[in-house]
């Protein structure tokens, strides 16, 4: 519970409920508002606009506007750049405010918020702030009397539609790269947490941020299908379900928009027996539980070799038996409730999906408390692969646990999954880390460590668990078009 040094976090708050569209805060046209709720306790936080096709229609229009005929694309490169670093320091002068807001919605610890959200959004900013001004292109050699080049040119107006798990950072992985390359953006928020991305739209337009560059429309499904139907939307920036995705990709196929997918996983984590073991629990331990196992890089099938399995398993299980759950403002505590009631729900029945189908739960698997949806971090062992629990992406504090013999069949059993976003392996052995690292099928592989993220290092998956790299320089090649020009010079 909380101390006298360490007390509780007042609630934030709440600044800003209405969407933004032009650089005005303003209601749906319908006037229709939904809930968004305090997954701690369960009770309104406050009512928001759901957006619907008008509304969209409106935003999109005054992003098009912006992109071809305000001051934005006149703006010199360095002058957008100098946009995002004061938006940048805006968010650090009210990173507390923010931290406590994304609390409140989300769900997630504060400590967490504090310490890891805030920082890298402020980071992502900053980053694609010095970006801004090295887009270019080069200059081609070719046959005859003529002087050819290319331009890396904005893609237009991006429609980017976030998810709930990491509500600040996904909107500054979408807006960082898109507004350094000089897009517009009309932004989709999730419905379960959409107040943070309008406490940062007010900041950005605090910073200088000209009319209709950043637009938030808040909403359900039906306000991002239409930004992805929107005729004049260049580009989809979508975080989430493969299964939306591949609705938004059928849909988006009627305008041959750009697309871009960060999408789930089933992450294997590898422990080797020659491992540093006690560096190896803290990693797996943080990589499934951190923000209540709603990652979608979450270490949430851990691969142990034989030889150490019932020593880890006996670690793992200490840890996990004093992981403090409760009241996310609390800066003691480390695990907070699950985002809503669907996710609750979504995440018991695999617990007893597991449970059915042969796997021994060690520990958890139950609710906590008869309010707000809080759930115990979960341990199962006895798991096989065939098994849901080690198939399908839970997107809760929920460990596979499953036992291995040898390197060969580590790689094939890694790979037995239609995803490919994250894996880890831990060894003291770098020629097997590396060998390793080559063979798993996953966008993001880390050794001996596990969630380093940093806005210089491209993030994105292979197979079903998306297309195209967000942070890092890759990131901009998707809000870019590539044009050559070829001048004659006789």
């Amino acid at each position: 519970m909380a101390t006298a040094e360490m007390p509780l976090i007042k609630p934030p708050r709440i600044r800003q409920t209405q969407m933004l569209i032009n650089g005005q805060w303003v209601d749906s046209g319908s006037g229709v508002t939904f809930t968004t709720l305090n997954p701690a306790t369960e009770e309104v936080i406050a009512q928001v606009p759901l957006g619907n096709r008008d509304d969209v229609d409106r935003a999109v229009k005054a992003a098009r506007r912006a992109f071809e005929t305000g001051p934005w694309p006149k703006m010199d490169a360095r002058e957008r750049g100098r946009l995002l670093y004061r938006l940048a320091d805006l968010i650090e002068q009210n990173a507390e405010e923010l931290a406590a807001l994304e609390t409140l919605d989300n769900g997630k610890p504060i400590r967490d918020s504090r310490a890891a959200d805030l920082p890298l959004v402020i980071d992502t900013f900053r980053y694609f702030a010095g970006w801004a001004d090295k887009i270019h292109g080069e200059t081609v050699p070719i046959r005859g009397n003529y002087f050819c080049y290319t331009r890396r040119e904005p893609v237009g107006v991006c429609g980017q539609i976030i998810p709930w798990n990491f509500p600040l950072l996904m909107m500054a992985w979408k807006w960082g790269p898109a507004l350094a390359a000089g897009c517009t953006s009309v932004l989709k928020p999730a419905e379960q947490t959409p107040l943070t991305a309008l406490r940062l739209g007010e900041l950005a337009l605090e910073a200088g941020f000209p009319p209709g560059v950043v637009n938030i429309v808040t909403g359900d499904g039906t306000t991002g299908d239409a930004i992805v139907k929107h005729p004049d939307v260049d580009k989809i920036a979508f975080t989430g379900e493969y299964k939306t995705a591949q609705i938004i990709m059928a849909n988006a196929a009627q305008t041959l928009k750009r697309l871009t997918f960060e999408l789930g996983g089933k992450s294997p984590n590898v422990v080797f027996a020659d491992a540093n073991i006690e560096s190896a629990v803290e990693g797996s331990y943080a990589g499934i539980y951190f923000n209540q196992g709603q990652c979608c890089c979450a270490g949430s099938r851990l691969f142990i070799e034989e030889k150490i399995h019932d020593e880890f398993v006996d670690r793992m299980l200490a840890k996990v038996r004093h992981r403090k759950v409760g009241n996310p403002l609390d800066p003691e505590t480390e695990q907070g409730p699950q985002v809503d009631r669907a996710q609750y729900d979504k995440i018991l029945s695999y617990i007893d999906k597991g449970k059915k189908e042969g796997a021994r739960c060690l520990s958890g698997g139950n609710t906590i408390g008869d309010k707000g949806f809080f759930i115990e971090p979960t341990i199962f062992t006895n798991v096989q692969d065939s098994m849901a629990i080690s198939t399908d992406e839970i997107f809760g504090p929920v460990l596979s646990v499953l036992k291995f013999k040898d390197f060969d069949e580590i790689v094939e059993r890694s790979n037995n999954t239609f995803y490919g976003l994250a894996a880890a392996v831990w060894t003291k052995d770098i020629g097997k880390a590396h060998s390793l690292a080559h063979k798993v099928r996953a966008g993001t592989v880390w050794v001996n460590c596990y969630d380093v993220f940093d806005a210089a290092a491209s993030f994105g998956g292979f197979k079903m668990s998306g297309q195209g790299r967000e942070q890092g320089a890759k990131a901009l090649d998707s809000y870019t078009e590539l044009k050559t020009v070829t001048v004659s010079l006789g």
